[in-house]
């Protein structure tokens, strides 16, 4: 298996790339500077960059950048992928120069979400500076957050993500949109790596024309929340949720909308779990409190 360490970054494709400068900047409080082939770094911590943001023809999140402890690491990443007969693509000169790593390669789950793979991520450590007063966000050794796939190949995408890639399960979640008790459920599998955050991953069983249902960036304190609801009402951006409280990593968070067409969760007091001590379960609900999701379809 794979010894992933951690969410290192996402990518996101954009067909207007100031319209993620703006969002990035005064809405979510992060730095943002220009990228190799006209794209976009958005910049959480000291590292150059969290997300890449890349033209494109559409908008849509592109990829889950996956960190690596070294190039031996690596190495045996590639020699396990290679047993199990899963196509890689190995990174050109441009996307190693845009990405800032040693090496990188990536290939497709079997719900065709895009991963890469990379040790020694290059970086000048300049401090993080925001420009609305962010003093920082929740980031190393437990990576940029959190990602949540769709997966409407569930099963066969749950095997590869466990049994290839590493990922060990944290807890369950099954959910009806509707109040009939004939639609079937979806599964979400929530999914952790050699971190103490409760998940790096999430699988979701339905599809998304977005390539992601939400990411999730982590603040220190709830008054960094309440000052993010305030930007978000300020600027427009449409909520996807209420404030709320999860049950099973703890978050306070609320979720609103990207330019990217996903959702993004905004939240404090994540869990941090020590794994050797865990046991997987499920939730029958999604919060202690708050996170009307209906907010989103109004």
């Amino acid at each position: 298996m794979l010894d992933i360490r951690a969410l290192g970054y996402i990518v996101v494709e954009s067909t207007d790339l100031e319209q993620w400068r703006h969002y990035a900047g005064q809405v979510l409080g992060m730095a943002c500077s220009g990228a190799p082939g006209g794209a976009l770094y958005v910049k959480m911590d000291e590292r150059d960059y969290r997300y890449l943001v890349v033209p494109g023809a559409r908008d849509r999140y592109l990829a889950s950048g996956w960190e690596l402890a070294d190039e031996l690491a690596y190495r045996h990443a590639l020699d396990t992928l290679r047993q199990a007969n899963v196509e890689v693509a190995h990174a050109s000169a441009a996307e190693l120069a845009q990405r800032r790593v040693q090496a990188m390669a990536w290939f497709t789950d079997p719900s065709g979400n895009r991963h890469e793979i990379s040790w020694g991520m290059r970086s000048d450590f300049l401090r993080f500076v925001s420009p609305v007063g962010v003093p920082r966000f929740i980031t190393d050794p437990m990576g940029a957050g959190h990602t949540v796939l769709p997966a409407p190949a569930f099963d066969q995408t749950y095997a590869f993500l466990r049994d290839v890639m590493g990922f060990g399960l944290s807890d369950i979640f099954r959910v009806r949109f509707t109040s009939d008790p004939a639609e079937p459920e979806k599964r979400i599998h929530f999914l952790h790596c050699a971190n103490g955050r409760h998940h790096s991953l999430a699988i979701f069983e339905m599809p998304s024309e977005a390539g992601c249902i939400h990411v999730m960036a982590e603040v220190p304190d709830m008054a960094e929340v309440g000052r993010a609801l305030d930007r978000v009402q300020q600027h427009g951006v449409k909520l996807s949720a209420t404030l709320g409280q999860h049950c099973n990593d703890r978050m306070t968070s609320f979720y609103m909308k990207t330019p990217g067409g996903f959702d993004l969760e905004y939240g404090h007091g994540g869990l941090v779990v020590d794994w050797g001590h865990h046991a997987a379960y499920e939730a029958t609900r999604v919060s202690l409190w708050g996170h009307d999701f209906s907010i989103g379809y109004r």
